[in-house]
């Protein structure tokens, strides 16, 4: 059994990114370690930044979030060390994976962000990913911040209604 708080936080996280075949925001691992009273949120940033900085994790961080995804490193890690990790807490993941699977791979599915481009106008990508594939991306030049910003959050709610648009178009036979 492990003595080192912060090295179970690392397993846990590197158990957790395992299990899902998709990222998994700092918030949406933030969420259970803090809900289910594992640890606090700086001690999970540290864990998050350790395992960072060992090359156990890869991070992608846009505007408005950071995704983490195992490497192949950490899932040799995690094949050597994870039975450290007690049966009760491993159910604990379980559950939550199960019970927050469909959400949690919804959340990290859409992708909106925005740069500002060297014509120093925003180029807006917008992103709808399953897995690691991409579905549709969208990048669109628009003059200012808060334009981008607007464009940015309506993507979050209206990206199924453009997707279907644009399929349909495209295969209409007219």
């Amino acid at each position: 059994m492990l003595t080192d708080p912060i090295t179970l936080y690392k397993l846990m996280t590197l158990y957790m990114l395992k299990q899902v075949n998709f990222p998994l925001t700092n918030s949406q691992l933030t969420s259970f370690f803090l809900d289910h009273e594992y640890t606090t949120y700086f001690t999970l940033q540290q864990a998050l930044n350790e395992l960072l900085e060992a090359g156990l994790l890869k991070k992608e961080a846009s505007h408005n979030s950071t995704r983490y995804e195992i490497t192949r490193e950490g899932e040799e890690t995690l094949s050597f060390f994870g039975k450290q990790i007690s049966p009760v807490i491993v159910e604990d993941m379980d559950q939550y994976l199960k019970e927050n699977r469909f959400r949690l791979r919804n959340e990290v599915s859409t992708i909106a962000d925005f740069y500002k481009s060297t014509s120093q106008d925003f180029i807006v990508h917008c992103e709808v990913r399953e897995g690691k594939t991409p579905l549709i991306q969208l990048d669109l030049s628009v003059p200012d911040k808060e334009q981008a910003e607007a464009m940015c959050s309506k993507w979050k709610e209206k990206n199924q209604e453009i997707y279907a648009f644009v399929m349909k178009t495209l295969m209409s036979m007219s």
